[in-house]
């Protein structure tokens, strides 16, 4: 009998039930119904801490791939908190994690997750548990895949709001900016700012200036363009503040007036140019709804393979796209890293030749 665990942890995405659908569906086909036993540990790690998880069945994982969410549930668990033991139950979380482990006479952890997941899932490694990993984050910026599932469906939604925003701005002859997701890198607000025509793109790898940004309006606005649309990574972030220290700049955050950079931004531009400036921020939306096709085949890839990493014993990789074939890579060299967008790569590149203004 094989024993196998499952849990997503993180924030939710698109295409997590269909990778779940592609582990399940290839390790049944593999061992058969007899000789398989599946455990969903349910709410992520958290599950896996409490002891929280449920026998599935062949006929839980039908019917789940064009489903968004997680049938197992997640919740975000900090990975710099996993080994401080809570004053309030003294739960020591590493050895309640093991303990679960154990108990459910696992042969391996399938764990789903995108950066803190993966470095807790190396953790796990480290203790002596068999673990494999699949990449997911709306941000596509797990170190050691071309691509993360759930970016593409969510770049989808940004670009949508994009083009929409696109005919109120146009009618209305208003500045409008549109606050995507991506604390730490840009690659949503890169590709849903290029596939929606927008005039600026602001991105935490790239550190504008207020003054860049009011040029590229006001040239706009002599060549006849009553409106522009910016698309702004809510980690986007300025010149000034880049230069300051992360215990200063946390500091500025904290005393803020503002909800966010993109309102500041607003206030900023509507005093220097005149016109009228309008936030529009999507928010959740961005990680809800049906996964697209694409992720859909890339999750259900990324679970196969998953699979056959299980079925051959090959435990302590991530299953990874590379050069549009999918690869094992060994945790060690995923965990801890963050794939940000390189300033001189060349879809940065080609936005700046058509014109696209970075702020910088």
């Amino acid at each position: 009998m094989k024993r196998i665990g499952m849990l997503t942890s993180g924030g939710d995405c698109q295409g997590l039930n269909a990778a779940l659908h592609g582990v399940a569906k290839a390790l049944y086909e593999y061992y058969g119904e007899d000789n398989l036993q599946i455990y969903g540990i349910t709410d992520g790690y958290r599950g896996l801490i409490t002891g929280e998880y449920r026998l599935m069945s062949r006929e839980d994982f039908s019917g789940i791939l064009n489903l968004g969410g997680t049938i197992l549930g997640t919740s975000r668990q900090p990975f710099k908190l996993m080994r401080v033991i809570d004053e309030k139950d003294s739960v020591d979380k590493v050895a309640a994690m093991k303990a679960t482990y154990k108990k459910l006479k696992l042969d391996c952890l399938v764990i789903l997750g995108g950066n803190g997941t993966h470095k807790t899932a190396n953790l796990l490694r480290e203790e002596g548990l068999n673990v494999v990993t699949l990449p997911k984050t709306i941000d596509n910026d797990v170190w050691g895949t071309d691509m993360t599932f759930g970016f593409q469906s969510a770049v989808d939604i940004a670009a949508n709001v994009l083009d929409c925003i696109h005919t109120t701005a146009t009618s209305h002859g208003r500045v409008f900016i549109v606050e995507l997701m991506g604390h730490k890198a840009g690659w949503l607000t890169l590709h849903a700012g290029i596939a929606g025509g927008a005039d600026v793109i602001l991105i935490p790898e790239i550190p504008y200036t207020t003054e860049s940004i009011v040029k590229t309006l006001k040239k706009r606005n002599r060549m006849g363009k009553r409106f522009s649309i910016l698309a702004v990574a809510e980690g986007a972030i300025s010149k000034e503040d880049a230069a300051l220290s992360k215990k200063a700049y946390k500091a500025k955050l904290a005393s803020s007036p503002y909800p966010s950079i993109s309102y500041k931004l607003a206030t900023e531009l509507e005093a220097l140019t005149g016109q009228e400036i309008r936030v529009t921020v999507p928010g959740h939306f961005q990680r809800g709804g049906s996964p697209c096709p694409y992720d859909r085949t890339l999750s259900t890839r990324f679970g196969a393979a998953a699979a056959q990493l299980v079925i051959e014993g090959k435990y302590g990789n991530m299953v990874a796209l590379r050069n549009n074939e999918i690869v094992p890579v060994p945790l060690q060299e995923v965990a801890g890293k963050l794939k940000t967008v390189p300033t001189d790569s060349s879809i940065v590149r080609a936005a700046r030749q058509i014109g696209v203004c970075f702020g910088d």
